[in-house]
Order: structure tokens, then sequence, then C-alpha cells
């Protein structure tokens, strides 16, 4: 089986990156001429577990995927052997997605039943764009939301701390970790430990030393020296492989004799608060970094307690967002085209009732900070209040915008945060923020519910 250096996923069997299902109603609507134009729409019931906001990340990697969406002979041989038919390998052969899609700009806040994206085409084309759509916007926003709520906390309790991405090692594999580090970007993080993904994305890079480092050598002052003498004034020593104190008494007398000015020290384990504040005592003039065990609630307890750090690490609790680690994102039919015109469609599942229709989402705005939420019909947006916030980015299968760079997204997603209420950017227990369906839309709603409950009775 042929793979990349890490994984399994390369150009050639990107488009077989979706369920079976999907390619199997795809040869059923290819062959059997039942081909409509229709919406989807991407959304979840709920926010996760302590979240009052999501922040939008990874439409930049859905559109790449659109864009390049393309059947060459590898995929094409393995849907042979899997008995797909000759009519519907030929039409996949010259696949190419034609459609619309309308999204939310990567880094808005974004609150439960409203679309993040929306995808209007021959429903065999939009059909197979569900998983990979799905799972680009599900893990990047996920991460990013949790990053933003770390830079929150530090904008509201700290004092300009930096955050960097230490969580490669730890994140569900490779890729995850490239898009994590993208995503904690996004979410107002300064940089990332994962040079891959700085080649990647222009995430700036940073890094100190390990413990084995220290280890490696017969004592801790040597392996100081020693790092001093290769990089520095760009050294940050780690100083708690031993005893942490001690070890910042050591970088103190290590960094005098040799004339250096330390960037900084990183501590990573022990009582974080108290070592800081100790270190501090010794090295009043260096930044400490603190990289352990780090997520929202640990910055808040450890400025609380008025620990003192330059910057922190966070690595596990970030790229698998621990305390809270899914967005259950959902990709629903909600119109169809029959008869010449676009019908309604919803599900009338217990617990999982959709609304139909396209859709329209607009947000009011008051004295600078953001007041409510409308969803509607994509064809009431006029008569809806506040600015509309889908954007169209495809359209008849070509991009129509040029996507922003990274920094210019972060910075659109920080300012937009912070035109969030504190009370709907808690950490714990956030006051729920307003949400109204529109009149039409829940009219609509009710009518098309009892139409299909009556067809069901028939």
């Amino acid at each position: 089986m042929t793979q990349s250096t890490f994984g399994y996923l390369t150009p050639e069997n990107a488009p077989l990156f979706t369920d079976l299902y999907e390619l199997r109603m795809m040869q059923g609507h290819h062959n059997q001429g039942h081909n409509p134009t229709a919406t989807f729409s991407l959304f979840t019931r709920s926010l996760p577990s302590n979240r009052g906001y999501m922040l939008t990340a990874g439409l930049e990697q859905v559109v790449h995927y659109v864009e390049t969406l393309s059947f060459g002979d590898r995929a094409i041989e393995y849907l042979t052997e899997l008995e797909f038919d000759e009519a519907f390998l030929e039409y996949l052969e010259n696949f190419e997605f034609t459609g619309e899609i309308r999204a939310l700009p990567e880094g808005t806040p974004v609150f439960a039943t409203e679309p993040m994206l929306e995808v209007t085409a021959p429903i065999a084309e939009a059909q197979l764009l569900e998983t990979a759509v799905i799972n680009q916007i599900g893990f990047q926003t996920l991460i990013a939301t949790k990053a933003a709520r770390m830079r929150d906390v530090i904008d509201n309790e700290g004092d300009g701390q930096r955050l960097v991405d230490f969580g490669s090692r730890r994140a569900h594999g490779t890729d995850a970790g490239m898009k994590a580090a993208r995503a904690a970007f996004v979410g107002g993080f300064d940089g990332t430990s994962n040079v891959a993904a700085g080649e990647a994305f222009g995430v700036p890079v940073s890094g100190t030393m390990a413990h084995s480092w220290v280890q490696s050598f017969e004592d801790e002052r040597d392996s100081f020296e020693t790092f001093v003498d290769e990089y520095g004034d760009d050294s940050v020593l780690l100083i708690d492989t031993y005893e942490t104190v001690a070890g910042a008494e050591t970088a103190a007398e290590v960094a005098e004799s040799t004339g250096v000015t330390l960037r900084g020290v990183r501590l990573d384990s022990g009582d974080l608060v108290a070592l800081s504040k100790a270190v501090d005592e010794v090295l009043p003039a260096v930044d400490a970094f603190i990289s352990s065990g780090i997520d929202e609630y640990a910055i808040a307890e450890f400025l609380d307690r008025g620990g003192v750090a330059a910057g922190f690490g966070p690595g596990t609790a970030l790229v698998t967002s621990t305390d809270s680690p899914k967005v259950e994102g959902v990709y629903k039919l909600v119109a169809v085209s029959r008869d010449g015109g676009f019908e309604p469609t919803m599900k009338l599942s217990p617990g999982k009732v959709t609304y139909p229709f396209s859709k329209s989402v607009c947000r009011r705005e008051a004295d600078s900070q953001f007041v409510g939420d409308v969803v509607g019909l994509r064809e009431e947006r006029s008569d809806l209040p506040g600015e509309e916030l889908l954007e169209t980015v495809v359209e008849d299968g070509a991009r129509v915008v040029d996507l922003p760079d990274l920094e210019t997204i972060q910075e659109r997603a920080n300012s937009l945060r912070r035109k969030l209420p504190p009370e709907h950017r808690a950490i714990e227990d956030p006051e729920p923020y307003e949400i109204r369906i529109s009149d039409r839309l829940e009219a609509e709603t009710d009518t098309l519910r009892r139409t299909l409950e009556a067809r069901m009775l028939e």
C-alpha cells in the first residue's frame, strides 16, 4: 500500500476520503437519472460543553479540496475493485465540482443552529463533500475555539503572555498536529513548535530544549554552558530537570560568566506558581515560560494565584481539546429542486429535527458589541436586521474570492471575539447568546412539518 511519509492520504487517493455510502448514493443518483440540485447545510445542534461560542476555522482547506477534487487512475482502479459500474466510473473520470459554496469567513464566532457552510450543487456532487467538509471544519473549529479561550483568559487577566502550541506529539496523527497548529494560530496563538506547520502555514516557530539535553551531560551547568555556547542570546534553558530553583541559580551563573543575555527559561513541572515566583527572584530580568498541563483553566488559576510568566506552551489539552473534545457537526439536506423550483426538506427524527431552506445569518451590533443573531431564509435577507455573515466563496465551481492570509484571519478572529460580551466568553457556565429564528422560517418550518407528518399518515 502506497503511503506518504507519515500517512496514507495523497493527492491520488484524496477523492476517496469519503464514506462508502456517499459513493453508493452518487452511483444511484447518476445511473438512475436522479441528480437534482440540492442545498446542504453544515451546522451544530448544540455547542460543546462549557462553550458559549465557537470560532470557525478550516474553510481554506475545504476550498482547496474542492478546487483539486478529481478522480485519477489510482482512485478509479480501487473503485473498480469495489465493483462500481463502468458508467459511474466514466462519470467520475470527468468529475468536477460545479456548484456554489457559501460560508462564514474563518475566525467568525458561530453558535448552534447557524450554518457554518452551505453547499448548493447537483446532489451527487454536494453529497460527496460531506465527510471532508465535516472533518476539516469541525476539527479546526474545535481547536481554534480552545485556543481563543486561552487567549481570552490572558487578555482579561494576564499581561500579554505569549501562547505557543506544543501539542504535535500528542495530536491524533500528523495531519491533526498540522491542522491544530494552524487553528491555534487562528484562535490567537503566537506560534508553534511544529516546524512543518511553520513551513506550510507561515506560523512562527519556537522551541527550547528537552530534559534529555540536560541529562546527556555530566552536570546541569555543563549542559547550560554548551547550549549557550551554541545559541547565545537566543538561549532558552529548561531549568527543572533536577531542582528548579537550583537550576535557575545555575542559569544565572552561566549567563553572568558568559556575558549572554538569556532569552528565557522554561518550567515544566512542580508547583508552577510557587516555582515561577521563586525563579523570578533569581532571574528577574529573564522571561519564564510555562509548559506543563496548560489550558485555559490552568492559565486562569496560574494568573489568579500570582504566577509569573511571559508565556505558556499548551500541548495535549490544546490539540485534543481535552475538556470538550468534539464538535458534533452535521451536514444536512435542507432543500432540493423539484418540478422547476426549490422545495424545502427536513428531518423529523426525535432530537434531530433540522430547519429547512438555504439560510441567511445576520448579526446585530450595538456599541461595538454583538447583541444577537437572526437565522432566516436566504431570500429574506433584505428583511433581516444586522450584517449578513455567510459569503459566497465558490460559484459555478470556481472560487470567487481571495482567501485572506493567516495573520489577517487571526486579526479578524481576535477583533470579532472581543465584540462578543464577556458573559458569553466565560470559560465556565457561559451565558447563552441570543439566536432568533425568523418568523418566516419558523412558519415555513411548521408548515413543512405538518405536511411531512400528514404524508406519513397517507
